[in-house]
């Protein structure tokens, strides 16, 4: 048995530190060359996309963190890629939806750490049709349907017997095998990119970063199927 010795000296946010600052792993070898990459941004990403969603040890691969302008982040889920942009669906009353609508500017993070890999889009957000929302909402299960209805998101909450509670008042509004309307203050935002970038870890920290960029500042701004490609140091 291999016998565990504690450093009693050290208190334990002093140990806590010292575990921290050794908490290091080597990156591969795999990298990101210019000359193998797309012209699109979102081409590259729907590769990557697809090779997270083949990784096992990735539970969601569109799980994406929402980062708006009251300086709060949040995960969401990716439900739409179009050359538009990426979309993900919520309550238009919650404090994320707020904070779009008071500034539609934000960034989302994909953080594919089990494949060394990370993509930050950063862009505006807006509300996406009536239509879309409603053709999404169809699709959803009966239960995530009705806790559309029954949560005020990111209001107080005295309880959680008080929030199933609206859930069985709602199931009695709409019984199972009925269709469940999309309530007018849940729906879709979409998110169009003036930069995408792509992370590749790589040995000694000497990461790949290649960031695609369409902004006020692009030659190309007149263009938006064109794309500027530069490399970032790490």
């Amino acid at each position: 048995m291999t016998k565990v010795t504690l450093n009693t000296a050290m208190t334990n946010d002093e140990q806590l530190r010292r575990q921290l600052g050794e908490m290091r792993r080597s990156y591969g070898d795999i990298g990101l060359i210019e000359a193998n990459l797309p012209d699109n941004p979102f081409t590259l990403f729907r590769q990557w996309l697809a090779e997270a969603s083949a990784n096992a040890h990735i539970v969601e691969p569109n799980a994406m963190v929402l980062s708006t302008s009251d300086l709060t982040s949040r995960t969401v889920l990716l439900k739409d890629l179009t050359e538009a942009g990426f979309s993900f669906f919520t309550n238009y009353n919650s404090r994320k939806a707020q904070a779009i609508e008071k500034d539609l500017r934000v960034s989302l993070l994909f953080p594919w750490y089990v494949m060394e890999r990370q993509v930050i889009i950063t862009g505006q957000a807006k509300r996406l049709s009536e239509n879309l929302s409603d053709q999404y909402f169809a699709t959803r299960p009966y239960g995530s349907q009705i806790g559309a209805w029954a949560s005020t998101q990111s209001e107080v909450l005295a309880s959680r017997k008080e929030l199933e509670n609206r859930v069985e008042e709602y199931k009695e509004r709409f019984p199972e095998g009925s269709q469940v309307p999309r309530p007018s203050h849940w729906g879709g935002f979409v998110v169009t990119p003036v930069s995408v970038e792509f992370w590749q870890g790589r040995y000694s920290r000497l990461h790949d970063r290649i960031r695609y960029s369409n902004d006020e500042n692009s030659p190309n701004k007149q263009d938006v199927s064109r794309w500027n490609r530069i490399r970032l140091n790490p």
